[in-house]
Parts: structure tokens; C-alpha cells; sequence
């Protein structure tokens, strides 16, 4: 289906057009990805930022506590995170290169290398050698969100920090596949902007990099907007029956990229959507620095409210109940070069 075709898709009420645009995304995930689901959960490393995103818990200005684990602290955190289960991690910190410089998530992606087969990021931008470093330290994927497509929104939104250097961000994937990564995770923060002018640009973004460079695995993600409860400004609604728009049509656009959900969405919406197109989603997660280890003892402060609080042994039961199989890893761990 041609992105230009959606506009009128986003725009409609049509009860008929929408169930059976959910029947197709149905029939297309499992032809291209069966009725499996990869599971993974995030780990973060570092809460400091010196971005002052209006919107972020993290943001310069916040008054949380700030955490920045050590290299004990690293080891101890996968320990925790790979006896649970899990196999597949995505390493995050705040954006502050000088709290949390390449060479300090270099240093993250050799421990973390020790207990999980992939390993994704999802940290600041970097330039091309950089990335090529953290590529060559055992690092798999990068995920990195442009927030809105919406310059003028994406200004306002952003009032200082590195990240009000909108091109520098948009250029970044351009950069992560220069440096050799294998994938690429994309997406917009839902509800920052107008979601029907957004999610279009978000997939004319992905449009051209699938162009430029073909070898890339791409997924997209659709993380809705969760106020800070300091954040009094108005933004976009983006509701259930939205969301199922916007997913169903990333996959009828785009049937072999990888769609992932996070837990930023309740159990009930995460449990509904599993078979319409997404097939990667988050489990057991905690959105704290040391999260994992020390059980939510420590820094309680999260970039965002995580609203399913099932556990992975949980997850995986609804999955096979519903008659999915749970995949803990579909990467065999190769060096990168």
C-alpha cells in the first residue's frame, strides 16, 4: 500500500474500512513472521541528561535523584536482568555525553556482551566513528526516536540541550548504517504533534532509508506521550482505536519490518494488538537505573510509567495461550567487523 494512500485511512471513522485493514495486518504478520513474538527489556545505565525536553522525567531540569552505574554496577544489573530470562537487552541512558560517553557504553556493550545474544541502544546521537566504535564492541541495533517530524513543534518542545539540533537527529540513522549496524529501530512520540501528520513522515523516513540502504533490518515503534506530572501542556490525544490504525498500516506498508510495543501501553491494549502486526515486545520491565538488581530499591524516578507490571514468566504464558511462541533470541552471536 503506497504511503500516500493513508491520509484518507488516518482520517476516516469507517467502522468496515478499519476491520479490514486489522483482518489483512493480521494475515500479513503471519506470513511473514509466523506466530512468534521476541521478547526483550530494557537496561539502564544512566539518568543524567543535559536535554530539557519539556515533556521527559529525565530532562536537565527535573528534580530526581541522578544515577550513573559503575562497571560492578553494569555486571550486577545484566546478572539480574539475564537470570530473569531474558536474552535480548536494549541498553539506555540520559543524554549526556559527558556523564555517559561512547566510551563509557563501549565499556557497557563488552559487559553486557557476557550475558545476552543481542544487544540494541538507545542513547543520544552520535557521529559515524562513534557509532562504528560501539558497533565494534559487540553492539547489534540502535533505536533512536526523532519525537516529532513537526520542526516548528520539535523547536518549542525542545528549548535547549544538543538534542534542539533537529537535523543532527534526523541524520542519525544515516550515520548508525554507515557504521555497519544490522538494525535500525525508528519512531515518533505519539501525541507531541497531530499523530496523522507525524506517523506519515516517520514512514517516508523509513521509505527512504530502506532506498539507501537495503541491507538494514528496520522496526518501527509507536510509544504513546505519558505526561510528567510537572508537564501542564496540552498535547495531542492519540486513542486505542488510533493506535490500531497506525499499526495495522505500518504493516500493510511495510510487511517484513520488525513492530515493537512497549510497556508504556497497558496489559489489556498489549495483549489486543499482539496478532494485528506487532511482533517484538517488552517484558518484566523497569524503566529505574539499577531497576533490576536491587529489586526498585534505589532510584525510583523511570523516564516513564511502565502500565504492564506482568512479570516474564506471565508474558510468555499469555503469549502461548493465545498461540504464540515466545522467542528469546533469534540472533546467534557472531563478532561484529
Amino acid at each position: 500500500m503506497p504511503i500516500e494512500d493513508i491520509d484518507e485511512v488516518f482520517r476516516s471513522d469507517d467502522r468496515e474500512l478499519l476491520e479490514k485493514l486489522v483482518r489483512e495486518a493480521r494475515d500479513v504478520t503471519e506470513q511473514y513472521f509466523g506466530r512468534t513474538m521476541g521478547l526483550y527489556a530494557p537496561l539502564y545505565i544512566s539518568n543524567y541528561c543535559r536535554n530539557n525536553c519539556v515533556y521527559c522525567g529525565f530532562r536537565v531540569h527535573a528534580k530526581i535523584p541522578r544515577e550513573k552505574l559503575s562497571m560492578a554496577g553494569i555486571d550486577r544489573e545484566c546478572r539480574a536482568l539475564s537470570a530473569m530470562g531474558i536474552n535480548n537487552c536494549l541498553i539506555l541512558t540520559g543524554e549526556s555525553r559527558s556523564r555517559s560517553s561512547p566510551g563509557y557504553i563501549r565499556d557497557a556493550i563488552v559487559i553486557a556482551r557476557e550475558y545476552f545474544s543481542n544487544i540494541a541502544l538507545e542513547i543520544y546521537p552520535l557521529d559515524t566513528e562513534e557509532y562504528r566504535e560501539l558497533y565494534l564492541a559487540g553492539a547489534d541495533g540502535v533505536t533512536i526516536y526523532q519525537e516529532t517530524y513537526d520542526r516548528k513543534r520539535y523547536d518549542e518542545l525542545h528549548p535547549a540541550g544538543p538534542k534542539k539540533n533537529y537535523d543532527y537527529r534526523l541524520d542519525a540513522p544515516d550515520r548508525i548504517a554507515q557504521a555497519g549496524f544490522r538494525h535500525i529501530g525508528l519512531g515518533a512520540l505519539l501525541g507531541l504533534a497531530p499523530w496523522q501528520e507525524d506517523v506519515p513522515r516517520l514512514f517516508s523516513h523509513l521509505r527512504r532509508l530502506e532506498r539507501i540502504y537495503p541491507g538494514v533490518e528496520y522496526s518501527l515503534s509507536f510509544p504513546r506521550l505519558r505526561p510528567t506530572t510537572a508537564d501542564k501542556r496540552n498535547y495531542h490525544e492519540v486513542t486505542d482505536r488510533d493506535m490500531v490504525k497506525i499499526i495495522a498500516m505500518a504493516r500493510l506498508i511495510f510487511p517484513r519490518v520488525g513492530i515493537t510495543i512497549s510497556t508504556r501501553e497497558n496489559a489489556r491494549f498489549r495483549d489486543h494488538v499482539i496478532g494485528l502486526g506487532v511482533t517484538r515486545m517488552s517484558a518484566g520491565s523497569s524503566t529505574t537505573v539499577g531497576g533490576y538488581a536491587d529489586g526498585g530499591k534505589g532510584c525510583k524516578e523511570g523516564q516513564f510509567h511502565v502500565h504492564d507490571l506482568r512479570t516474564l514468566s506471565e508474558i510468555k504464558a499469555m503469549l502461548v495461550k493465545k498461540g504464540f511462541d515466545p522467542v528469546a533470541t533469534d540472533w546467534r552471536h557472531i563478532v561484529n567487523r
